[in-house]
């Protein structure tokens, strides 16, 4: 080998040997910032909101059926999205919750979707809620509906517009998650459609962003993608973000969820 084939390969060693070694570093790091992570205090509000009479109607959410009959958190988040009888299409958590609000509470899309996203200083009613609600879900492993005609026409929409490329980058979900070995800064990107790296991905949102102090939901996550891709943001709770969480999920069921979880 020449001296200069034997300084890349020199090169690119030792790049590998940085990259793994600062991939053990943001693991470790991860686990540091898990201990303190005040995800407790949002499930703690979400509770309260889940039983606070609102609306019109001055009713709570005690009676909003998220898939395993009214009332009923315990294992709810880890069969979401699923089809749901009485509206007749896939639900994710927050579309179902904004379902109740305006069913039971008397209240309007407008009103109910008014703040869906906080800051750090006001987290919003759906993030409370949702951190309550997936808190529930802990140790249940990750099933969403794929039974039902539509479940798999959600699913396979989903993967659709995860590979879908458009906006002025020509972006797709699949541009940053669709091969090994990406990464954004320091920050690995999984290839998620894969079981292996959507299973961990999944079982650990909604979540908590330390960067920011902000608790997060998977809808943020989705819109929050779609506004780095510079495409238009997705109406919130619409057939589209549902399908693209139907399709993440059902491509990792099956691994129990131990969310909501802490991010950098």
């Amino acid at each position: 080998m020449s001296r200069l084939g034997v300084l890349l390969a020199a090169c690119c060693f030792a790049g590998a040997a940085l990259a793994q070694d600062a991939k053990k570093e943001i693991q470790k790091y991860q686990q540091m910032i898990a201990d303190g992570s005040p995800v407790e205090l949002f499930e703690l509000g979400g509770e309260e909101l889940w039983t606070r009479s609102q609306g019109p109607n001055k009713v709570s959410l005690e009676r909003c059926d998220l898939g395993m009959g009214p009332g009923v958190v315990k294992g709810a988040y880890a069969r979401l999205p699923r089809y749901f009888k009485d509206v007749d299409q896939v639900m994710d958590l927050e579309s179902r919750l904004l379902h109740c609000m305006t069913t039971l509470q008397g209240r309007s899309r407008e009103e109910a979707t008014k703040r869906v996203f906080g800051n750090a200083n006001q987290p919003s009613e759906m993030e409370y809620l949702s951190a309550y609600i997936a808190g529930q879900s802990r140790g249940v492993k990750m099933a969403p509906g794929t039974g039902h005609p539509k479940e798999r026409e959600a699913y396979a929409l989903g993967q659709k517009l995860f590979l879908h490329r458009a906006g002025p980058w020509d972006f797709s979900c699949a541009s940053c998650h669709g091969d090994e070995g990406k990464r954004i800064r320091m920050q690995d990107l999984p290839v998620l459609s894969t079981p292996a790296a959507a299973r961990p991905v999944m079982a650990t949102w909604p979540a908590y962003r330390v960067s920011n102090s902000q608790f997060k939901t998977m809808q943020w996550r989705i819109n929050d993608c779609y506004r780095q891709m510079r495409m238009p943001e997705p109406i919130f709770a619409s057939e589209a973000t549902v399908a693209m969480t139907m399709y993440l999920t059902a491509t990792g069921k099956g691994e129990p969820y131990r969310g909501p979880g802490t991010k950098r």
